[in-house]
């Protein structure tokens, strides 16, 4: 499964972005799907998963809220629609994909998308 995400850009605190996973494969829909972020210098974080079917969704507590993690296996592509963005979103953000359950850890994922660099200025 190869994945492509994009969709990040510059965004003032309190703006939305959406971000959105491409995968290759197909049926897509056989692929749990979370989004990861990267801040300078720190470790990867968990930010939203999704089940492969789209029905269960599960959010780190720092988006929750505000984040939304959708899917349409039709067009093979996971979006992560952002709002009331702050200034400590800023990251890199990461697709991944893994056969089965979602999970929260990055460990357990197989197939990663570059990053998608997402700046929020305060």
């Amino acid at each position: 499964v190869q994945l492509q995400a994009f969709g990040g850009g510059l965004v003032q605190a309190g703006g939305s972005l959406r971000l959105s996973c491409a995968a290759s494969s197909r049926p897509f829909s056989v692929y749990a799907t979370a989004w990861f972020r990267q801040a300078s210098g720190q470790e990867r974080e968990f930010v939203a998963a999704i089940s492969w079917g789209g029905g269960s969704t599960y959010y780190a507590d720092s988006v929750k809220d505000r984040f939304t993690i959708s899917r349409d296996n039709a067009e093979n592509t996971v979006y992560l629609q952002m709002n009331s963005l702050k200034a400590e979103d800023t990251a890199a953000y990461y697709c991944a994909a893994k056969p089965g359950y979602y999970a929260n850890n990055y460990q357990s994922y197989d197939y990663w998308g570059q990053g998608t660099q997402v700046t929020v200025s305060s």
